[in-house]
C-alpha cells in the first residue's frame, strides 16, 4: 500500500493522468504523394491504397482522375501512360485512358484484381461511402468477394482491357520520357506512369523458428478446408480477425494470437463476431502473446505450447518502399543527408534571424551590433529623411502615419511581425481553398484577424499614432490607463510608450511572461493576466476544449494552422514522443518558479530579486528569456516547421499549453466517433500534428479526450468515411454535436438526404 503513495511514484502517476494514459500508435511510412496523385518526378503518379486511403471507391476514383489530366502525345514508340498494377485503380485508369484515346499498357505481376481475388471465400466487401460515385466507368456495387470479382472482371472484359504479365523493378528517366524497367524483359518508355500497386510489398515476417514450414501461409482462401484442424491465426487487424472468424465458423479449432494487450484497428463488426465466437468456445483469443517457435505439430506462444496443424500469419505487408526509393520518389518522413543539411541550415538561419529581431546581448549580440554599425534596418530612418520634399516632411511630422511607419521599418521586430502576418494571411487563404469546410473557413479567418489586428496593427500603428497625437494626455482616465498598460519611454510625456505590451491582450501568461515579469508590479496587467489565465481560458476549455485558444486565438497556432497546414504528417508519433510531451510541464514549472522569485523581489527580498535576474536573463544559454522564448519558441519552434510539423513548440514546450493540458482533463469537449464507419485507415492519426493516435479512439467508439487536441479539425476533415465529429457532454452527459460543419463527407451526406 505504501508504494502506491510513495513520492517517488508521483511523477509517473501524474504523467499517466495527464498524457501517457492515452494510446500512442505509430504511422506507416508511405511515398510522398500530393493530393492529385503527383510525385516529385514529373509525369509519375501514385494512386490507390498508397495515397493513404484503403477504400475501393476512392482507389477507382484516384486512378480515373489522374488519367483525365493526361494528353496524348501520339508518339509511336512511347506510351502516353504506363500503368503499373492491375487492381481496381489501375484498371480504372486503363478504362479512362482507352476512352480518351491514349496509348497505354497495364503491367500486372499476377492476375487482375489480385488483392480481391485473394480475399477469403465469402468475405464481405466494404464499399463505403455508399452515396459516392467514383470518376470513370469502373463501378463497384457487389457486397461479397465472389460477386465483386465477377462484377469487376465483367467490366474489364467488356471494355477490352488486358494486362501484361510483368514485374516492374523501378522507374527511371531517359530524355523527356519515363522508363519502366521490367524485370527480365525489355524496358518500356512512357510520357506518364501511374503506380497503382497498392500496399502489396512483401509480407511481414514473424521472425521465429519454423516460419519457413509449408504449413505456414500468408493467405486464407477457403476456410472449409481446415474443418476439425488445429489452426493458429496471428495478427490484430481486420484480415486476421476475419480469417479467424471464418475458420472458427467452419469448424476449425481456431486460436487467434495478437502481440498487444488490446485491439486498436479492427472494425466493430469484426470485433462483435469475434466476441460471439469466444463466448461460445469456438475460438480462443491470446492477447499479449507472441509466437516463439513453430514445429510440424505444435506452436509455442510465449511459454505455452499448443497442438497445431496450420498457421496463418496475417500481420500485414511492408509497403513497396524500395521500389519508390529506387525510382527516386521520397518516402514520407524519411531523412537523408540532404534532409539533415537543409534542416541544419534553416535552424542556423533561424538562430541569426531570431537574435537579429530580438535583444539578447549575452547570447548573440546581433541586434546591438547592427544598431552600432547602422546596418539594415537601423539606417532606413536616415535614408528616408534624405529623400527630401513632401515625403520626408510627412515622415518627420511626429503626428503623421508616415512618421509611425518610419519608426516601424527602422526596427527589426516590425519586419518579423509583418512577415508573420503575411504568412498567416497568404497560407491561410490557401488553407481555406484546400480544406473547403465552414469550420476551417471561420477558424482561419479568425486566426488571420487576431494576428493582424491586435498583434500587429494595434501595437505597431494604432497605439503609437494615438500616443503621438496626444490621445493619452487628453484626460486623467485615459492617461492613467496608458500609464498602467504602456509605460512611458520619454520621461513621462507619453508620446513614446511600450506599446508592444499590447500583445498581452491575446498572448496570455505564461506564453507571454513579459507583462508579469516586470521590475515593479504593473497591477492592471497582473489583473488582466490573472483573469485570462485562471478564469477565461479555463472556462472556454471547459466548454470547447484547449483548441478554443490554441486553434482559434493563439498566434503560434495561427502560423501552425496556415504555414504548417501541409506539414501535418511530419509530426512524430509513438510512445517515446508521447512522453516527451511532458517537457511543457517542465517549462511551466520553470515559469512558475521564476514568478515566485519575482513576487518575492517585489516584496523587498533582495536574494529573491537576484535569483530572478539570474534565472530570467542572467545565465547565458540557460535563462528563461533565451532558452524558452528564443530557443524553443522561435529557433526550434519555427526552425523545425518543415521537418517536424508546425506544432513542435505547441506540443512539446509551450508553458501555457502545459497549463491548459491540466485544465483540459476537466473539459466537456470531445471528438465523438461513429465506430460503425471506421475502416482503420489511420488517415486521422497521420494528419494529427499533435501526435494523437486518433484512430485508436475512433475504431473503439471512444470519445477522444487526449489533452493535446487543438481543434484544428484535420482528423475530422480528412476522414474518408466521416467518422468524427466535434461536440461536448451536457450536464446530463448527453452528447451535443457542434453545428459548424467540419467534415466534407458529412456535409455531402446531409446534402444527399435533403
Amino acid at each position: 500500500m505504501s508504494s502506491t503513495i510513495s513520492p517517488f511514484n508521483l511523477p509517473g502517476r501524474y504523467m499517466n493522468w495527464l498524457h501517457t494514459r492515452w494510446p500512442a500508435g505509430t504511422v506507416e511510412a508511405l511515398p510522398e504523394v500530393a493530393e492529385d496523385g503527383s510525385t516529385n518526378i514529373p509525369g509519375l503518379y501514385v494512386v490507390g491504397d498508397l495515397t493513404g486511403i484503403p477504400l475501393l471507391k476512392y482507389a477507382v476514383d484516384s486512378g480515373a482522375r489522374v488519367v483525365q489530366k493526361i494528353e496524348s502525345k501520339n508518339q509511336f514508340d512511347v506510351l502516353d501512360v504506363a500503368i503499373i498494377g492491375g487492381g481496381v485503380s489501375g484498371i480504372a485508369a486503363a478504362m479512362e485512358a482507352k476512352k480518351r484515346g491514349l496509348s497505354y499498357e497495364v503491367f500486372e505481376a499476377t492476375v487482375p484484381f489480385s488483392t480481391i481475388v485473394n480475399f477469403p471465400k465469402g468475405k464481405h466487401i466494404f464499399t463505403y461511402p455508399t452515396d459516392f460515385t467514383p470518376t470513370g466507368d469502373l463501378q463497384i456495387s457487389a457486397p461479397l468477394k465472389e460477386s465483386l470479382v465477377e462484377e469487376l472482371e465483367s467490366q474489364r472484359k467488356n471494355t477490352g482491357i488486358e494486362t501484361t504479365s510483368a514485374r516492374i523493378d523501378s522507374i527511371g528517366r531517359e530524355g523527356d520520357a519515363l522508363v519502366v524497367k521490367v524485370a527480365d524483359s525489355a524496358a518500356r518508355k512512357a510520357h506518364n506512369v501511374i503506380v497503382a500497386i497498392g500496399c502489396s510489398g512483401n509480407f511481414r515476417k514473424l521472425g521465429c523458428v519454423g516460419e519457413q514450414l509449408e504449413k505456414v501461409s500468408n493467405r486464407l482462401h477457403d476456410p472449409m478446408d481446415f474443418k476439425d484442424r488445429n489452426v493458429l491465426v496471428v495478427g490484430g487487424g481486420d484480415s486476421a480477425l476475419e480469417a479467424a472468424v471464418a475458420l472458427a465458423s467452419c469448424g476449425a479449432r481456431t486460436t487467434l494470437s495478437y502481440r498487444k494487450k488490446e485491439f486498436s484497428r479492427p472494425k466493430p463488426d469484426n470485433l462483435a463476431k469475434l466476441d460471439e465466437l469466444i463466448k461460445t468456445g469456438a475460438l480462443t483469443l491470446k492477447l499479449g502473446s507472441e509466437v516463439s517457435e513453430i514445429t510440424d505439430t505444435e506452436v509455442r506462444l510465449n511459454n505455452e505450447t499448443l497442438p497445431n496443424d496450420f498457421v496463418f500469419t496475417l500481420i500485414g505487408r511492408q509497403p513497396p518502399l524500395d521500389f519508390f526509393r529506387k525510382s527516386g520518389v521520397p518516402i514520407r518522413n524519411e531523412w537523408h543527408f540532404s534532409t539533415y543539411l537543409a534542416c541544419a541550415l534553416f535552424v542556423i538561419f533561424c538562430i541569426v534571424f531570431y537574435h537579429w529581431k530580438s535583444n539578447h546581448p549575452q547570447e548573440f549580440p546581433i541586434q546591438q551590433w547592427a544598431a552600432k554599425a547602422k546596418a539594415f534596418p537601423y539606417n532606413l530612418s536616415g535614408l528616408i529623411d534624405n529623400v527630401g520634399g513632401s515625403f520626408s516632411a510627412w515622415t518627420k511630422d511626429t503626428t503623421s502615419l508616415g512618421y509611425t511607419l518610419k519608426r516601424g521599418v527602422s526596427n527589426p521586430s516590425f519586419y518579423y511581425t509583418l512577415a508573420y502576418c503575411t504568412c498567416v494571411v497568404v497560407f491561410g487563404i490557401r488553407r481555406i481553398q484546400r480544406r473547403k469546410t465552414p469550420y476551417v473557413t471561420y477558424q482561419t479567418i479568425t486566426l488571420m484577424a487576431v494576428q493582424c489586428i491586435p498583434l500587429f496593427i494595434l501595437p505597431e500603428i494604432i497605439l503609437p499614432l494615438m500616443g503621438r497625437n496626444g490621445w493619452f494626455e487628453m484626460g486623467q482616465p485615459l492617461r492613467w490607463l496608458a500609464d498602467q498598460l504602456f509605460e512611458s519611454y520619454d520621461s513621462g510625456l507619453g508620446h513614446e510608450r511600450a506599446y508592444w505590451r499590447a500583445y498581452g491582450f491575446i498572448l496570455a501568461f505564461p506564453l507571454n511572461v513579459y507583462n508579469v515579469f516586470t521590475e515593479h508590479p504593473m497591477w492592471l496587467w497582473l489583473g488582466i493576466s490573472f483573469v485570462q489565465t485562471f478564469i477565461l481560458i479555463p472556462l472556454i476549455i471547459w466548454r470547447w476544449g484547449k483548441g478554443a485558444y490554441c486553434g482559434w486565438i493563439c498566434s503560434c497556432g495561427a502560423l501552425a494552422e496556415t504555414l504548417g497546414d501541409t506539414h501535418r504528417q511530419k509530426m512524430p508519433h509513438g510512445p517515446v514522443w508521447n512522453r516527451l510531451n511532458m517537457l511543457g510541464q517542465a517549462t511551466l514549472l520553470f515559469a512558475l518558479i521564476i514568478l515566485g522569485f519575482r513576487i518575492a523581489g517585489w516584496m523587498g527580498n533582495t536574494w529573491a530579486a537576484h535569483a530572478y535576474e539570474r534565472l530570467f536573463e542572467g545565465i547565458p544559454f540557460l535563462n528563461y528569456a533565451w532558452s524558452v522564448d528564443i530557443l524553443m519558441g522561435g529557433i526550434f519552434g519555427v526552425g523545425l516547421y518543415f521537418w517536424f510539423s508546425g506544432r513542435v513548440w505547441c506540443r512539446f514546450a509551450c508553458p501555457l499549453a502545459g497549463l491548459m493540458h491540466i485544465y483540459t482533463r476537466f473539459s466537456r469537449f470531445r471528438i465523438f466517433p461513429d465506430k460503425t464507419k471506421c475502416i482503420s485507415c489511420n488517415v486521422c492519426t497521420s494528419n494529427c500534428h499533435q501526435g494523437i493516435d486518433v484512430m485508436n479512439f475512433a475504431n473503439k467508439g471512444l470519445p477522444l479526450e487526449d489533452p493535446e487536441c487543438v481543434r484544428c479539425s484535420a482528423c475530422v476533415q480528412t476522414c474518408p468515411t466521416g467518422v468524427l465529429s466535434f461536440g461536448y457532454y451536457d450536464s446530463d452527459k448527453k452528447i451535443i454535436l457542434d453545428q459548424l460543419p467540419a467534415s466534407r463527407i458529412q456535409m455531402a451526406e446531409k446534402e444527399n438526404v435533403h
